[in-house]
């Protein structure tokens, strides 16, 4: 499979965000604007939908989701380790690191998706939506906390006013009831989401400052390590414990050298964080994100 065509549209997105932000009248003023569209009305319908839209069998799944768990742990463990890191922490801005933990375990979900259901079809897509349900709501909780604490806002508030968490809840809800959206629904939910993509990575574009990478070198060198070298070695350790199959592990190989979510950039710029670096950091994991995934399908054994 040719990984690098998955990639390199969502790149060209943004890409094209930032030269209509710089280059036209499309200014900073209305891009956000759209920032607040994307995060608080298409993202959360673009993840409903993912998640209600196939049915979890948690039985049949639970040694996956003991995988995906564990790895979100160790994510999410390096991530917070690495200011008290004795090598590091003076090398580190404790407000950045808050903003820019989550590039080290947030995934594009998106790009998950097609990746997974070209891969292994249905099965491989039904796997990856069971990691979606069970990990975003984990992942999300670990990017606000540090925020929410660095600024000494309250935690829980934050958590309730969070449209992506309130997204990611309902639609298990709505799974675990078995409930539907009507088929004559369906097509204006799927162009909303589709919406959604295209909107959020051209967003995260137009916020994109590549000069802002200089000032926190060190921080973004340790995140993006985490999450495209450290993260897909921990779910091969994962998948032999938990004794996955050769598609489980396929799958969970693939989650784990996901290019972070561009709705990091939004959650950082909507929390009064830096915007930019977290974006320019966004960029830079999609861009090695065209060589993560190809190094940790390699890591998969043959049947």
């Amino acid at each position: 499979m040719n990984y690098a065509r998955l990639l390199i549209p969502d790149f060209s997105l943004i890409l094209c965000g930032y030269l209509l932000c710089r280059f036209t009248a499309l200014n900073r003023d209305v891009w956000a604007q759209t920032e607040k569209l994307v995060y608080f009305f298409f993202f959360p319908i673009l993840l409903f939908h993912s998640i209600i839209k196939s049915p979890l069998d948690l039985v049949a799944a639970s040694r996956l989701i003991g995988a995906g768990l564990g790895l979100a742990a160790t994510g999410i463990a390096l991530a917070y380790a690495l200011p008290l890191l004795p090598w590091l922490k003076r090398r580190i801005d404790t407000r950045e690191h808050a903003a820019c933990a989550q590039i080290a375990f947030r995934f594009n979900s998106f790009i998950g998706l097609a990746v997974a259901e070209r891969m292994a079809g249905p099965e491989g897509l039904l796997m990856i939506a069971v990691l979606i349900g069970v990990c975003v709501p984990v992942f999300n909780i670990a990017a606000i906390w540090p925020m929410a604490r660095h600024a000494q806002t309250h935690f829980g508030r934050e958590l309730l006013r969070n449209p992506l968490i309130i997204a990611t809840c309902s639609g298990l809800l709505a799974n675990a009831l078995g409930l539907h959206i009507p088929a004559w629904l369906d097509p204006s939910i799927s162009r909303l989401g589709g919406a959604s993509l295209v909107l959020g990575l051209m967003a995260a574009g137009a916020g994109m400052q590549l000069g802002a990478l200089t000032q926190a070198k060190t921080l973004g060198l340790a995140v993006l390590l985490i999450k495209h070298l450290l993260m897909p070695l921990t779910a091969l350790l994962m998948s032999r414990l938990l004794g996955l199959s050769t598609t489980q592990t396929l799958v969970l190989l693939a989650f784990s050298a996901l290019p972070t979510a561009p709705s990091a950039y939004v959650l950082a710029a909507r929390m009064g964080y830096d915007g930019p670096l977290v974006a320019a950091l966004v960029t830079l994991s999609t861009l090695l994100a065209l060589f993560s995934l190809p190094f940790a399908m390699g890591l998969v054994p043959p049947p």
